[in-house]
Order: structure tokens, then C-alpha cells, then sequence
């Protein structure tokens, strides 16, 4: 199943330029866009929930959406597939 946004930073995969993220394999990977994660490794390995909270939002202000807007869209990362530690 596609994903609406990308299970790691939240963006939404239709704004992905690349259409998402690739496998080691080269394969299509919907679960996390192509800035998150690519031949089959994330770009940021070390980073955590909070940390790519504080990214989000940065790159949202920098992309002129208001501060509170960016924290609000940035909110529930913690809840999306990469950070859910659970298993």
C-alpha cells in the first residue's frame, strides 16, 4: 500500500520529486521519500524523533510557512513508522 507521507520527516509523497525513495536494489520504496532514504539506507541514520522535528520545521520556515504552522505539521512525526519503536 502507498503512503500518503513519508513515514519518516511527514512530507507528503506526492511532492516527492523523485516519486519516492529507492531499495538496495534499486526498487521503489513508498514508505519514505527520496530526501529520508535512498539505496536502501536513510540519509540521516543517527538522527532522532525530536532532532527531525526540529529539521521539519526548520525547512518549513525556510520555505515561508509560519512558525506555527511548520510545529504543527511537524507534531506527529514521532507517531509515523520510522520512530514507532514498538514491535
Amino acid at each position: 500500500m502507498k503512503n500518503k507521507y513519508c513515514q519518516s520527516c511527514g512530507m507528503p509523497m506526492k511532492k516527492d520529486p523523485k516519486g519516492g525513495s529507492t531499495n538496495i536494489d534499486g526498487s521503489i520504496n513508498m514508505d519514505y521519500c527520496s530526501y529520508c532514504f535512498e539505496n536502501g539506507k536513510f540519509t540521516r541514520e543517527n538522527i532522532s524523533a525530536e532532532e527531525m522535528q526540529l529539521f521539519v520545521t526548520a525547512k518549513m520556515k525556510e520555505m515561508g510557512f509560519p512558525g506555527f504552522l511548520a510545529k504543527f505539521f511537524a507534531k506527529g512525526i514521532p507517531k509515523l513508522q520510522r520512530w514507532n519503536t514498538k514491535k
